[in-house]
């Protein structure tokens, strides 16, 4: 039950981005506004407890301004170990700062639903550095799950836009 009610809240997130289409302007004349991207993302597990990660995701992203931006991103994570897979439903909120051209670091924190078998759910912090243009969006990102005792070093692919009218 639990993963059907995290399933539709992704799907009301992601079906919804036109509702998320309302823009407002800073003192300088930087439309603020939403963003929505699709990402795929893979990683190597550090303490060896799992052999690997593998996920997709959703991202939507407001524009506070030209450098800053909040987010909120879920989707699904799969850590492969022979005969003892785990997989999470990340919920996860962040702040983004453009500290160059196009090139930013984001912090974020929430929860990883536990979603196979018996796990339970746990805090997760993810801190990350990428690069972002109009369309594509590459980061390094390293992700604690705090209760399991996973850290993992992966990275993101996706591509954005925006739904600013």
């Amino acid at each position: 039950m639990k993963k059907i009610i995290y399933i539709g809240l992704l799907s009301v997130c992601i079906g919804s981005g036109n509702a998320f289409a309302q823009t407002s302007q800073t003192n300088d004349g930087y439309r603020k506004g939403f963003r929505l991207g699709f990402g795929i993302n893979g990683g190597l597990e550090m303490n060896q407890k799992y052999e690997a990660a593998l996920g997709a995701d959703a991202r939507l992203q407001y524009d506070l301004s030209q450098k800053t931006s909040v987010t909120f991103t879920s989707g699904y994570t799969h850590l492969f170990q022979e005969g003892d897979d785990a997989g999470f439903v990340p919920v996860k909120f962040g702040f983004k700062y453009f500290f160059a051209n196009n090139f930013y670091a984001l912090g974020e924190a929430g929860a990883a639903i536990g979603a196979t078998g018996d796990l339970n759910n746990s805090l997760l912090l993810s801190p990350s550095v990428g690069f972002a243009n109009k369309y594509i969006d590459i980061s390094l990102r390293y992700e604690n799950y705090t209760d399991y005792n996973v850290d993992q070093l992966g990275i993101r692919i996706a591509y954005g836009f925006s739904l600013k009218k």
